[in-house]
């Protein structure tokens, strides 16, 4: 006859059920919906609020049913958040997949506490995109699902500066924050970028117009700026006005496939071309030479893959395609690199950020749990969550050197092989 686990509470019976299916003692400790509590008492504690949770991690046994059950407050995390996120990704890597799993020994337990059963819907806030992968219809709408969750939201996580990128920490000093950080970031790349007033920069993917007023407005070039999000252009055009730069920033919404008005004598491209895609990203870069003047040059500032954790098989989608950046796609920065000579440019200073994404991300965490109520009332408490889990979790991908960023500066050069660029890096080196 099929055994039973021993047990006195349901927190008990949860965990020597999750035991034996994961063939693995549990680094987490467990709290039931019934109070039970049961693991390791010095280790924070996930939550288990309701049953749906433990069958949606039956029916996707990964990063995507774990995700579901937090965006839809089945399952919470208690103590140190990123430590409970470094257990459970392990954990998870290390799981056999569930599907290849004996179940026979642990049935009757998984009847009577209700875990079997159909598969739940996803939360509403998990994203399906239509229509063919980098078409510019797809492409809208992945932006619109991650960027036009509304300004007021993304100044209240980002702060004032509404830099959503990584920022560039040049101190430790008591006083010396985010602002001042993506503040010494736009003037770092404006410096690579070797801007001059009366020069013309194209900002691909210019967010709410940060980098495109600080442009202007420090070493006097005229920007053009465009995006796909409907709400960052509003945004940044207001900006824009407030400042009273109107007269030398225009900001769009528009393709970078549909760009007829260069060449531009500097590009800036800053946490976009992570949306072009791998196949895509030949064009993209051909697009960019195309529209760079001679002498010109690119400042490429995009995150790279670098270590990806052991595959798990039948994993359709991850956690961060359904919920945060849909057809977002990662590659290495050597990968990017390759792709931009062979579109013409001469690559000339490659600059590794990945430890300062990691700090930018945790203050990002901190901003959104300072003002957890705002946020709520601003989006939706799943909305809310889907941030709060994607950028923790980043943060700790970026400092465990499992992904990176990278700016990478490029030039095109004259016909006959002239770059234009300073002999060394003392012109922007920081």
């Amino acid at each position: 006859m099929p055994t039973t686990i021993p047990h006195t509470t349901t927190a008990a019976k949860l965990q020597g059920v999750l035991e034996a299916m994961l063939q693995m003692p549990l680094p987490i400790r467990i709290r039931a919906w019934d109070g039970s509590t049961a693991g390791p008492a010095d280790a924070p504690t996930l939550v288990i609020r309701h049953r749906r949770a433990l069958r949606r991690l039956m029916w996707q046994p990964n990063d995507v049913g774990l995700a579901r059950a937090y965006v839809a407050g089945e399952i919470e995390l208690e103590g140190d958040l990123y430590d409970a996120l470094n257990r459970l990704a392990a954990l998870l890597w290390r799981a056999p997949d569930l599907r290849d799993v004996p179940l026979r020994h642990v049935a009757g337990d998984l009847v009577r506490l209700g875990v079997l059963g159909t598969q739940p819907k996803p939360p509403p806030e998990e994203m399906v995109v239509t229509g063919t992968r980098h078409s510019k219809r797809r492409d809208r709408q992945a932006i619109s699902h991650h960027y036009d969750v509304g300004n007021d939201f993304y100044r209240l996580v980002l702060g004032p500066s509404m830099v959503y990128s990584c920022a560039y920490w040049m101190s430790d000093a008591p006083g010396y924050g985010l602002a001042d950080a993506q503040r010494d970031k736009l003037d770092l790349i404006c410096r690579k970028l070797g801007l001059r007033p009366g020069q013309r920069l194209l900002d691909v993917g210019c967010g709410w117009g940060s980098l495109a007023i600080h442009a202007a407005r420090e070493y006097g070039v005229q920007v053009v700026g465009i995006t796909l999000s409907t709400e960052q252009a509003e945004y940044a055009r207001k900006q824009v006005a407030e400042a009273g730069l109107t007269g030398q920033v225009e900001i769009r919404v528009e393709d970078y496939r549909d760009l007829e008005d260069g060449p531009y004598d500097a590009i800036s491209s800053v946490g976009m071309a992570e949306h072009v895609g791998t196949e895509p990203y030949a064009e993209y870069a051909a697009i960019l030479y195309n529209n760079l003047k001679p002498g010109g040059r690119l400042l490429n500032h995009q995150i790279s893959r670098l270590h990806l954790p052991p595959k798990q098989p039948h994993q359709a989608r991850t956690f961060i395609d359904a919920y945060v950046f849909p057809d977002g796609e990662l590659v290495p920065v050597g990968t990017t690199v390759t792709l931009l000579e062979q579109a013409g440019f001469e690559v000339r200073d490659v600059h590794a950020l990945r430890e300062h994404y990691g700090r930018t991300l945790r203050a990002w965490v901190a901003n959104l749990e300072s003002e957890w109520s705002s946020a709520v009332s601003l989006t939706s408490p799943g909305r809310a969550r889907v941030w709060r889990l994607y950028m923790a979790a980043s943060a700790l991908a970026f400092e465990q050197s499992r992904i990176g960023v990278n700016q990478v500066l490029a030039v095109k050069d004259h016909r006959g092989g002239a770059a234009d660029m300073p002999p060394t890096r003392k012109a922007y080196a920081a």
